[in-house]
């Protein structure tokens, strides 16, 4: 069950990822994405930073129908059905359940906690997504339940490789997967010192 989950998630580079699940293309932070992707059922943006937000991939992917499910600022850019959350929120999509979750910084000034930014616990066909969105390891991490955890990488705006060993090892998911490289910031070096921190704990997927 879980190898067919993980053969459903797809990363699209930097945060954006796509997954296939209850029968639905969902999509999250879609940025610098190619053509020909197919048309997303839902869409979940987890702050307003444009590699987060990027209005213009949103637009390669979104139709009439649909949801776009983010925060406050970020709804104020997105057109169309869109449903704002704040952390502790939890939304029934019809076999999809996203729960929005504390995402933010401890020690910059990126991503404050104040803003209210997200992660999403996505929840279909009985397993527990969670992307952490721009995030440092916070305390609430250790109250995530996930079968499968998207954690971001490259330090400078987020964790380090590894500060996100330490976040998986709070979190304890089946697979950890790494995010937040390869794009802006951080490279492949930091998704593999990340397997490598976990390596003998943790199964750890490096997707390309």
């Amino acid at each position: 069950m879980l190898d067919d989950i993980l053969g459903r998630v797809h990363w699209l580079g930097h945060d954006g990822f796509r997954l296939e699940l209850a029968g639905r293309q969902v999509y999250i932070d879609p940025y610098r994405i190619g053509g020909g992707l197919q048309p997303a059922d839902i869409i979940l943006v987890t702050h307003e930073h444009y590699d987060h937000c990027s209005l213009e991939d949103i637009g390669k992917i979104a139709t009439a129908s649909t949801v776009v499910v983010t925060e406050a600022k970020s709804a104020k850019k997105i057109d169309g059905d869109v449903r704002v959350m704040a952390p502790g929120d939890e939304l029934d999509l019809g076999g999809i359940t996203v729960k929005a979750v504390p995402s933010y910084n401890l020690d910059k000034k990126f991503h404050p906690k104040k803003n209210n930014w997200l992660g999403f616990v996505v929840t279909a066909d009985g397993t527990a997504i969670y992307h952490a969105g721009d995030t440092d390891r916070i305390p609430e991490m250790k109250e995530i339940k996930a079968d499968i955890a998207l954690l971001p990488v490259s330090g400078t705006y987020v964790m380090t490789a590894a500060e996100a060993a330490d976040a998986a090892r709070d979190i304890g998911p089946r697979v950890a997967i790494p995010m937040h490289y390869g794009s802006l910031v951080g490279s492949e070096a930091d998704a593999v010192e990340f397997a490598e921190a976990l390596a003998g704990e943790m199964r750890v997927e490096i997707l390309s």
